[in-house]
């Protein structure tokens, strides 16, 4: 069952209706996770595209074996990712995994314990013991938009990708392209907004990564000559609407704010709007994604 009612040194900055610093972010962070390692996955694992892959599928796609030898899954988390591209891969490609969440790293270790897989616990702004030009490729599920600040990260990736080398990322996508998204982050914002006012003008991370056209130029700033590339995706997931209620909200950080009678309310609520779309006893939920891609112009 989720953990909800977290509270922060960034909640109690938006609280105050200050702003919070990125140590206050990495103690929010670090709190959520604590409690709910592995909570990313449970939704975004179901979600797919019109051709069935969902956004751990969509990153692993990136790898070409014939050409890549050693792939680093940045901010890995419960190792989902690292999972499916040891289990499509064959062993000339080496896996590594980084995450600075104690509780998330204890459930990829035991994911996948009967690998060769390498586990470090770091900031992604920290990586000095990774040598310069040495990864073929960087994957990050779901997690450039929670790093501040952004800069040093972008750079500490260029600095450590070879020549021809990817990165590859996915981030929000844009809320008006899915099909009921927004009434569904609306519903979840508003009972964070209940107990912190400031929810949502102050977001979590920077909110360049959020939006195509920052993204774009962000990245344009630090990899010059490269082929930057922003590909929007749709994922679904059909199910009762009581499942979805608890997926959904189960996904968004503002969900772990709330206190435990606030987020029964939110729940219900979340039900209620899935029941009102039901057909032939399903619902479904609509997630947008961007798949960032950086590569070396040729």
């Amino acid at each position: 069952m989720q953990r909800s009612n977290i509270v922060s040194a960034w909640t109690r900055q938006v609280e105050n209706g200050q702003k919070p610093d990125s140590s206050d972010l990495q103690d929010h962070l670090t709190a959520i996770h604590q409690e709910n390692a592995g909570f990313t996955e449970a939704l975004a694992s179901k979600c797919r595209d019109s051709n069935g892959k969902n956004s751990y599928e969509l990153l692993a796609d990136v790898i070409d074996q014939d050409h890549h030898s050693k792939v680093l899954d940045l901010a890995c988390g419960s190792g989902v990712l690292l999972d499916l591209c040891n289990k499509r891969f064959d062993s000339k490609v080496s896996f590594a995994g980084i995450d600075i969440s104690n509780a998330e790293l204890k459930l990829a270790s035991e994911r996948l314990i009967k690998t060769d897989i390498v586990l470090h616990q770091s900031m992604a702004q920290g990586l000095d013991f990774i040598a310069d030009m040495s990864v073929d490729v960087i994957l990050c599920h779901w997690a450039l938009t929670l790093m501040d600040p952004i800069i040093p990260v972008l750079k500490t990736i260029k600095r450590i990708l070879k020549h021809k080398g990817i990165f590859a990322a996915i981030v929000d996508g844009d809320g008006e392209s899915a099909p009921g998204y927004r009434e569904i982050h609306n519903i979840i914002y508003t009972h964070a907004q209940r107990k912190y006012s400031n929810y949502g003008t102050i977001e979590l991370g920077d909110a360049r990564v959020r939006k195509t056209d920052k993204l774009l130029e962000l990245a344009g700033n630090i990899f010059v000559d490269f082929d930057i590339k922003i590909s929007p995706f749709n994922l679904s997931f059909s199910a009762t609407p009581e499942i979805l209620a608890r997926e959904t909200a189960g996904f968004f950080y503002a969900s772990f704010v709330l206190s435990a009678e606030e987020h029964c309310l939110m729940l219900r609520e979340l039900e209620n709007h899935f029941f009102d779309r039901m057909e032939n006893g399903e619902s479904c939920f609509t997630l947008p994604v961007n798949l960032l891609m950086i590569k070396e112009a040729r």
